[in-house]
């Protein structure tokens, strides 16, 4: 049984497409891609091992650009069977799978929200999307001019906020959760600024992230973040709600545009920043890897995605009935992704 790291593989993968055989096939499936999918990923490939008395998948957390790498450099027993996603696939992401003789196949599975969260120790933040651009975007305006970023405490940027240094945790640009959090909260609050637009700063102009120290890149492991803002409760962390939701007892959801990051409130669209969340299959592994098919299965299952399904428990917010019944009929008949 190959239980090695897929990551480990990356360069076998890499160095060309390697064509799938029976002789090849593994006996266990192999999974990677973003940190905020894999609980939810984790838990589904427990209760297929339970279930099935197949061996149970193996799921790493690499992000889901580094997923989408590792599941896209070609074909065979040293690829990736599934990558998890905290965001779309990307248009290059799908060039490179296709040029390297992959079909991915897209399995929409729930919605998640991204929420700046502190210590419950401390008190709770509310922000404003526009707040949130000043305290982080790498350059603001700053009396009609666009300079590098002066504001070190919260205060600087509206009085009503704490005279406490800026200090945000968040993910890597590797990461689906930052690809996210910038498109959604970045740009958002960007578009609020007065004169930000006549500066230039519009679009992907509003993506760029401070370095100055007041932004931390603290990896692909949100629970590494919880467990540092535990330790400084004057700092804030970003990731996705399952982990708020999962740490209720250590952390507390930030106000942002006036709405409090709840099931309910990601479900209905209130929040401004949620987001949805992907599984993609390899086709070219159906039928070769055993246990594909009957992964998807579980995953679709209403008992898994459903309402009151046991990955609700974990903190996905799920997909309307009929969303839920378009994904699970494409997925099953491995339609292939189209950009």
């Amino acid at each position: 049984m190959k239980t090695t790291s897929i990551a480990s593989m990356a360069a076998v993968a890499i160095a060309g497409v390697i064509a799938v055989s029976d002789a090849e096939a593994r006996d266990q499936i192999q999974i990677v891609g973003s940190s905020t999918v894999f609980p939810f990923t984790t838990a589904v490939a427990e209760r297929f091992g339970q279930k099935t008395g197949m061996s149970t998948p193996v799921v790493e957390s690499t992000g889901t650009g580094g997923g989408m790498k590792l599941f896209c450099a070609g074909v065979g027993a040293d690829t990736p069977d599934f990558t998890n996603a905290s965001r779309r696939m990307k248009s290059s992401e799908f060039e490179t799978c296709t040029q390297n003789g992959v079909t991915p196949v897209e399995m929409k599975v729930g919605f998640d929200g991204i929420v700046m969260a502190n210590a419950k120790s401390a008190p709770a933040f509310e922000f404003t999307l526009d707040q949130v651009f000043l305290a982080l975007a790498k350059e603001v305006p700053v009396d009609g001019k666009l300079v590098a970023n002066p504001y070190v405490n919260w205060s600087d940027i509206d009085p009503s906020l704490p005279a406490e240094k800026i200090e945000v945790l968040g993910p890597p640009p590797t990461s689906g959760t930052r690809d996210a959090f910038v498109e959604l909260a970045m740009e958002g609050g960007c578009e609020m600024v007065a004169g930000a637009g006549d500066l230039g700063l519009d679009g992907k102009a509003c993506h760029a992230i401070r370095e100055d120290g007041a932004y931390v890149e603290a990896g692909e492991n949100d629970n590494l973040i919880v467990s540092k803002l535990e330790a400084n409760p004057k700092a804030l962390g970003i990731f996705g709600f399952s982990f708020l939701d999962q740490n209720a007892d250590k952390v507390q959801g930030s106000v942002l545009g006036g709405v409090t990051p709840t099931f309910d409130a990601i479900a209905s669209g209130d929040y401004p920043v949620s987001r949805s969340l992907f599984v993609y299959a390899k086709k070219e592994h159906v039928g070769v890897i055993p246990g594909m098919e009957e992964f998807v299965a579980e995953y679709t299952s209403e008992g898994a995605w459903g309402d009151d399904g046991y990955l609700a428990e974990k903190g996905l917010i799920p997909l309307p009935s009929a969303d839920r019944t378009q994904s699970a009929d494409d997925i099953k008949a491995m339609k292939p992704l189209s950009m």
